[in-house]
């Protein structure tokens, strides 16, 4: 897998959790420094454990799906994707009732927004692709993603944060019909 594929899974992983940040500053939630690392620092790690899981999850079973794995990886994509966008689409975006920075909350948070790199890891696994450069990438991304997204918020209020879910969405599909394309016409 080359760099900018994996550049484009985690932007497109990091979306969900840049939503959640964006709620967050538009909110006034992110006034405090410690709120800040507290999201970006939980976001970040969640999303690079996540693909680990799932790539551990994924490689005990390799051999029996190599066969279809492209059809794997771009299902996984396009639902993940299909589901990024719909929720982006399906609902509005209200203030956040309490301080998604802290403690049931803020892990709740960091499961739900990081639940899609799970399955990327198992695509990845399906994929052979060594899973530690991507997860840390994604880790970072996520980080430095969630910071601007906390920045635009301040600025510009909480009407961004599911248009962002929309883009990731898009991105994820558009990457799994990247990856089954070629398959499809020997390309790969």
């Amino acid at each position: 897998m080359q760099l900018f594929d994996i550049v484009v899974i985690a932007i497109g992983l990091a979306m969900d959790a840049s939503a959640v940040s964006m709620a967050a500053a538009a909110c006034g939630y992110t006034q405090d420094p410690r709120a800040v690392f507290r999201l970006v620092f939980h976001f970040g790690l969640f999303q690079f454990m996540m693909p680990v899981i799932g790539w551990f999850l994924g490689t005990g079973f390799v051999s029996y799906v190599r066969p279809v794995d492209h059809w794997i990886a771009f299902g996984l994509l396009a639902f993940v994707g299909g589901r990024m966008a719909w929720e982006g689409f399906s609902h509005t975006e209200e203030c956040l009732h309490r301080d998604p920075s802290k403690g049931l909350t803020m892990v709740m948070l960091s499961v739900a927004t990081s639940i899609d790199a799970l399955a990327i890891g198992l695509g990845l696994a399906v994929m052979d692709v060594n899973i530690w450069y991507p997860s840390a990438l994604i880790g970072i991304i996520t980080c430095a993603m969630s910071v601007a997204a906390i920045y635009i918020g301040k600025r510009l209020g909480a009407a961004l944060g599911s248009r962002m879910e929309i883009v990731g969405g898009i991105i994820l599909i558009g990457l799994g019909l990247k990856i089954l394309i070629p398959a499809l016409f020997g390309a790969a």
